[in-house]
């Protein structure tokens, strides 16, 4: 269920963004300012709201920390603000005075990043406050950006429908004509994925435009081939150009907020649509899932800013007919398994999986022999992706079906483990979310105090009990 608790009616004019820390939600507006609200009973802090910029706020972020959040605006700049006391920081001018349209810290705040309507990018080193990189995008206002959750590239989108990606030395690495009418949003799924068979990884990442449609990617890095960017597949919920989409902490859910009025959360593995909300009354200009909690936010011309308490725990219950269908794989036809392929990048097998009727319970019975026998699927390493991916469905049906113990999930990505390793911190911890972690930052995800050493110790004790729980409901 998605549950409507609370509305936040402070702006005067149309809320252009909002954006969570692990404290607090800031929103802002045409009507110049940033207004910043505690999580724990969404109350205006004393300091808030924030004044400083002379035109509309177009949009605003966090630190990863909390601890400074940015702003930018028609004025030509972007803001940093304390997020403790609302001090404002710095000032940082846009080359060229061009209206900013977009803002976002590196994962690790080392940067930031701000877009204006003449095209023009900058990355901005937030400890110095001098600009380090600028470049520009070709036709058009850069209205979209994305930084990668390793900080090692970003995404900007433009009005006339590219989405460019970029290392961090702002070398164009590659290009694509993603949206006809242009782009409006894109953001990047945190849960980067790794493919040690093909020796590369990749990103999720969904864009959003003016042609009403919300369109998921995979960013591809591989030693051999480069950057390159796929695309997966189509989301046509919005009846209206689709004006933000994001992700959420998790990578479980995607939402996306229209000039239909309506937001829609939609569930990333499928592409089934959860929820259909409408309660706002003009265009849904921004939406954000809150890191560490249930919530989510969006906001409206209709000067509003609802909060929505999402129950993970249940099966969702949107509006539509989708939602009923995805209760048990067992009962998928051959069009839900077709659909389940093309969401997980196998849409090159639909036809072979319809030439064999295989609907929902034929799926979840395939065997490395039966793909290689029946089917005829002569490359071990699609074979291997297929079974992977069928293994996934099966577990994700074993964890719908009965509660997991809480001690058998990973704390970072709140999913069964299947590799436990002990860190310094001594919590247990899935070695390849560990290890990610532990790359960008040297702090306990569960105390948040340093880690006095990286060593990942195999948690045999862990992994047996949690195979042997898995038997038990397999039975």
């Amino acid at each position: 269920m998605a549950t409507l608790i609370h509305t936040l009616a402070d702006h005067s004019d149309d809320v252009n963004y909002c954006a969570f820390s692990s404290s607090c939600l800031a929103t802002c507006s045409l009507d110049k300012t940033i207004r910043v609200y505690s999580l724990s009973d969404f109350a205006e802090l004393p300091y808030s709201p924030l004044r400083g910029h002379a035109y509309a706020v177009h949009c605003c972020c966090f630190s990863r920390s909390g601890r400074v959040l940015a702003s930018c605006s028609t004025d030509g700049t972007a803001a940093l603000w304390d997020a403790r006391d609302g001090r404002r920081l710095a000032v940082l001018e846009q080359p060229g005075a061009s209206p900013v349209r977009v803002c976002r810290f590196s994962p690790e705040a080392t940067y930031l990043l701000s877009g204006a309507a003449d095209g023009s990018v900058v990355l901005w080193n937030v400890q110095s406050l001098k600009l380090y990189r600028s470049g520009n995008v070709k036709g058009g206002s850069l209205v979209a950006c994305a930084f990668s959750p390793d900080g090692n590239f970003f995404v900007t989108g433009s009005s006339s429908g590219d989405l460019t990606i970029w290392d961090d030395k702002m070398k164009c690495l590659y290009n694509e004509k993603a949206h006809d009418l242009g782009v409006t949003c894109c953001d990047i799924s945190s849960h980067p994925v790794s493919d040690s068979e093909n020796g590369f990884k990749y990103f999720q990442m969904a864009s959003c435009g003016q042609d009403n449609q919300i369109k998921l990617w995979l960013i591809v890095f591989a030693d051999f081939l480069g950057v390159e960017l796929k695309y997966k597949c189509t989301l046509n919920g919005h009846s209206a150009p689709v004006l933000a989409c994001a992700f959420s902490c998790d990578g479980q859910m995607i939402v996306s907020g229209s000039v239909d009025k309506c937001v829609i959360i939609y569930e990333t593995s499928t592409g089934n649509t959860l929820h259909t909300l409408s309660q706002h009354t003009r265009y849904v200009t921004t939406c954000a899932f809150a890191p560490h909690s249930p919530l989510l936010a969006t906001g409206s011309m209709d000067k509003t800013v609802h909060i929505w308490q999402l129950d993970l725990r249940q099966p969702c219950a949107g509006d539509t007919v989708e939602n009923e269908s995805k209760v048990a794989v067992e009962d998928w036809s051959e069009d839900d398994v077709s659909a389940w392929l093309c969401a997980q990048d196998l849409a090159d097998f639909v036809g072979l999986f319809k030439m064999n009727n295989i609907d929902g319970k034929e799926l979840l019975n395939l065997t490395k022999e039966s793909l290689a026998n029946e089917l005829k699927i002569e490359s071990l390493g699609q074979r291997s992706k297929v079974l992977q991916k069928i293994e996934e469905l099966r577990m994700t049906m074993i964890s719908v079906s009965v509660p997991v113990p809480d001690e058998f999930l990973c704390p970072i990505t709140r999913e069964l483990m299947n590799d436990p390793v002990i860190a310094t911190d001594g919590y247990s911890y899935e070695r390849e979310a560990m290890e990610n972690w532990i790359r960008n930052r040297r702090s306990s995800p569960m105390t948040n105090l340093p880690l006095h050493s990286l060593m990942l110790t195999p948690n045999r004790t862990l992994k047996m009990a949690i195979s042997r729980w898995l038997e038990t409901q397999q039975k």
